[in-house]
């Protein structure tokens, strides 16, 4: 990922309005990682990355500035939360399985960038075994004369499948066999490798056995794509690249740290969370972890933590693991001006999201500008009233006033609709008013 600190920030901005300081603490961490990689492999082993801990309450941007991350980066990423997290001899997930998580994002994320790179490859493997099952084989000692008549039937019967002229045709193929699956014990925890590890078995198993089914090319097309992704994919190389990416690139986003907080203020805590924190040291410190893949060193995957530190805080954790999150970086409580411009200057703002979903039933939502600083102005003052739950409060806010237009879109089909400034006050005002009732209904 080559992208200067500037131009992560700019790629943020369109989708998280503020928190300018985690965008740009996240910006430089990301660019040493590319720094890293253009210097020598001893210097290499020398420079740790610099794990961040963002603090901040529910709503303002932490998870959303991740989310971002994951789709601008070709990188491993994966998302998880330290809650989910039991100390080794509990039941439940042992941290570790998160790094084993990384590598199964690693090696899909690997092997869909091998797979664009030969998709003529795969697409003339899938047009051949169809063309194969339309043109009959070319009988062994046959002349030339055959030879030369074979070879234009091929060329025109595949010409024909790749324009899609026989799409509707029937043809039978051979896919992998069903098999019953073997229901999983719900009382037996098993997390995303160990599930991941016996779909590849089960896969593997129907892959032994096939059966012929009859189906349209158009169809066969799709149905053949994974056979012949699965035969001409180099295999050892993606999984060799994926562990490479993973040890040098990979980054964890560690959410809800604050809940495996266990400092004197919480005596109520469960008192597994202290050992969640052990197991979870020297993984943030560098380690090994054994995966179905190979071992993975954790030395150089980034974490980020996040959390929003209301009961505890960041000195609750343990002194080792805060020494390992050397950037601190505090999220900014959202204001009205900050909520107005997350439903105006965003990409895909919700506003936009409910005018594309109404649209699909002909109807023609409109906001007025006096309609959007409504929605702000009350998401802060339930905000203030109730919990304080940032941006996730404008989607039950909108949600509240656009509840009934939605419910009777089928009736205004072709119709404009306005959301006035009007609407919104006689649907919400009294609710956020009363701070009993906007409790539970907002």
């Amino acid at each position: 990922m080559d992208l200067t600190p500037k131009e992560i920030v700019k790629y943020l901005d369109d989708y998280i309005i503020g928190q300018n300081d985690a965008k740009k603490t996240i910006a430089l961490a990301l660019r040493n990682r590319y720094r890293r990689m253009q210097l020598t492999p001893e210097m290499q082993e020398e420079i740790m990355p610099k794990n961040i801990l963002m603090i901040g309450s529910t709503g303002v941007g932490k998870t959303e500035i991740a989310r971002r991350l994951a789709k601008m980066m070709n990188l491993p990423f994966i998302k998880v939360e330290a809650s989910k997290y039991t100390e080794v001899g509990f039941v439940g997930r042992d941290v570790e399985s998160m790094v084993r998580d990384l590598v199964f994002e690693s090696i899909a994320l690997v092997t869909k960038e091998y797979e664009s790179k030969i998709q003529e490859n795969i697409d003339a493997e899938v047009i051949r075994q169809i063309v194969e099952k339309l043109v009959p084989p070319l009988p062994q000692g046959a002349s030339e004369a055959s030879k030369e008549s074979f070879i234009k039937t091929y060329n025109k019967m595949e010409a024909k499948v790749v324009s899609g002229e026989l799409d509707e045709k029937k043809i039978e193929i051979e896919l992998p066999k069903k098999t019953t699956v073997e229901l999983i014990d719900s009382n037996v925890p098993m997390d995303f490798s160990s599930m991941q590890e016996s779909l590849n078995q089960m896969l593997g198993n129907l892959n032994k056995d096939k059966v012929k089914k009859e189906v349209s090319i158009k169809d066969a097309k799709q149905l053949l794509k994974h056979e012949a992704s699965e035969k001409l994919l180099d295999h050892e190389s993606i999984k060799v690249e994926a562990l490479k990416r993973a040890q040098d690139g990979g980054i964890i986003f560690l959410d809800e740290i604050d809940k495996i907080a266990s400092g004197k203020s919480n005596q109520n805590q469960d008192p597994s969370k202290e050992g969640v924190q052990r197991d979870l040291l020297p993984i943030v410190e560098g380690s090994s972890v054994t995966t179905k893949f190979g071992p993975v060193k954790t030395d150089h995957i980034l974490f980020i933590a996040a959390g929003a530190f209301h009961v505890s805080k960041p000195s609750d954790l343990l002194p080792e693991l805060q020494g390992r999150f050397p950037l601190r970086v505090e999220l900014n409580p959202l204001n009205e001006e900050a909520l107005y411009k997350i439903l105006t200057n965003t990409k895909n703002s919700l506003l936009t999201q409910y005018k594309a979903l109404l649209e699909v039933e002909g109807v023609n939502l409109e906001f007025e500008d006096e309609a959007i600083k409504a929605f702000a102005h009350l998401s802060v003052s339930a905000n203030a009233k109730a919990e304080d739950i940032g941006a996730r409060r404008l989607h039950t806010v909108i949600e509240k006033v656009l509840e009934d237009i939605s419910f009777d879109a089928d009736e205004k089909k072709g119709e404009t609709v306005n959301v006035t400034k009007e609407l919104v006050y006689q649907k919400l005002e009294n609710i956020v008013e009363q701070e009993d009732t906007a409790r539970y209904i907002l």
